[in-house]
């Protein structure tokens, strides 16, 4: 019976995706290993290793779905090594082909290839959604680019920018996190097949040639040494997904921030049925992006972990690096469903484009005093324009009352513009700057990344 959220038939669609679970199931992990062994010894077979016709045996059996997983689960109450899955393995093996299993290797080669290889099934789906998420971003960007809307800086209005500049600015930090995981690939999805400490002693004539071919079978690179106790490529791994999560993250926090109702610019998908509240029937809760953002913080706190287990004693110590077990699934579990409802999220978002209009005018003109600034001190110098314009605003502030009104009857304003002028001045609408220009860029970059 399923004890864990991720796995839970009740809360489980919460923290993971169907494909994810498939991705880290017991058969998948078996599978993996067994997809290492039978590498090992294909390419030792066609060496002269070991003999060709075993080598064809230890392939044609390398099925988890050969072997009883339950029965392996029990033998690792007492162990931590790959022996309890070799024995169920050479158990199904015929013509005594189980002696030529795991020739030369240790257990730790294994269990880090197979975990190489599940990373990478992982990395796959994670790389393919936040792509996703890219294109999402630069469709709202493009299809908004001149929508104007409330800048806000320290949670207040500032000046204007346009919907569409928003949405390029989430597009281009996804695209900066893609960029970072395709570079992490090569660096991350490299084989271990290295012997007791590291050195090949098992093997070695053949050590090399052996190694080098087991992993172009695998796709995976050779490394140059052993990395038993190098764990800096699986804190790379979990690193990079925390930074992802931390993207994901602030952009579904901007998308649940603007559902306030005293704001209401966007709102994430609705449909009739979707109820809010067992009390308040009226209730159209952000609850996807809530969902999302526990995801991601809880991602995020898992990276700390494995960055310490990279502190290891001399050539193996499995007391470090088996929190990479617990950690860089669960990481990958919570990231693929965030980035699954995210995707969801962003192709379905509602906007409100009269609301981010009817917002720009809430503060009768505040909004605008960097531009009625600027165009003073070209006349009276920035210093003493931002002196002006402050009184006034603190003036139009505490009264509640319209900044024309303060600066109309503000000597310096009314000698400088005609009342034609400033009511330009202080129209929002035609404030965006370069707003426009900037979507073209982030879409010039990371377009074809978003559909690669």
């Amino acid at each position: 019976m399923p004890s864990t959220a991720i796995d839970s038939q009740i809360h489980g669609s919460m923290f993971s995706t169907d494909e994810m679970r498939k991705i880290w199931s017991d058969e998948s992990w078996a599978q993996k290993w067994l997809d290492t062994e039978a590498a090992l010894a294909k390419a030792q077979g066609e060496l002269g290793v070991i003999p060709k016709d075993k080598a064809d045996v230890i392939n044609e059996y390398a099925k988890a779905e050969l072997l009883d997983i339950p029965s392996i689960g029990e033998f690792y109450k007492s162990s931590i090594t790959i022996v309890p899955l070799l024995c169920a393995f050479k158990a199904v093996l015929p013509d005594h082909a189980g002696e030529f299993v795991h020739w030369g290797a240790t257990s730790q080669d294994i269990v880090d290839t197979g975990m190489v290889l599940l990373e990478r099934d992982a990395y796959q789906v994670i790389l393919r959604d936040m792509k996703a998420c890219l294109k999402a971003c630069l469709a709202l960007a493009k299809k908004y680019r001149t929508t104007p809307m409330a800048g806000r800086t320290h949670v207040v209005h500032a000046v204007p920018i346009t919907f569409g500049y928003k949405a390029a600015v989430w597009a281009d930090e996804l695209g900066r996190d893609i960029t970072r995981l395709e570079e992490m690939a090569p660096r991350v999805f490299v084989g271990e097949m290295a012997g007791a400490v590291g050195t090949l002693a098992s093997q070695p004539e053949k050590g090399l040639e052996t190694q080098k071919r087991m992993f172009e079978i695998l796709g995976l690179r050779c490394p140059t040494i052993a990395w038993h106790v190098q764990r800096d490529n699986q804190a790379e791994f979990v690193s990079t997904l925390a930074i992802c999560a931390g993207t994901i993250g602030r952009i579904i926090h901007e998308v649940l921030t603007e559902q306030r109702s005293e704001v209401l610019e966007l709102e994430e998908p609705f449909f009739m049925g979707k109820v809010g509240s067992s009390t308040m029937p009226h209730k159209r809760n952000p609850a996807v992006c809530e969902n999302v953002l526990a995801l991601c913080r809880n991602v995020r706190s898992i990276a700390p972990s494995i960055v310490e287990s990279m502190v290891s004693e001399a050539e193996r110590d499995w007391g470090c690096f088996l929190s990479e077990w617990e950690g860089i699934p669960r990481a990958c579990h919570l990231l693929g469903c965030a980035l699954a409802k995210s995707k969801y999220i962003l192709e379905n978002l509602i906007v409100y484009p009269e609301h981010m209009e009817k917002n720009l005018f809430l503060q009768k003109g505040l909004m605008m005093s960097e531009c009625v600034m600027m165009h003073l001190a070209t006349k009276l110098g920035r210093l003493t324009s931002h002196s002006i314009v402050y009184k006034a605003c603190m003036e139009a502030y505490q009264k509640e009352i319209p900044l024309k009104d303060v600066l109309m009857r503000t000597p310096e304003v009314e000698a400088a513009f005609t009342e034609d002028e400033l009511d330009h001045m202080l129209n929002p609408l035609t404030y965006i700057g370069l707003a426009p220009e900037f979507v073209d860029r982030v879409e010039a970059e990371f377009g074809e990344k978003a559909n690669s």
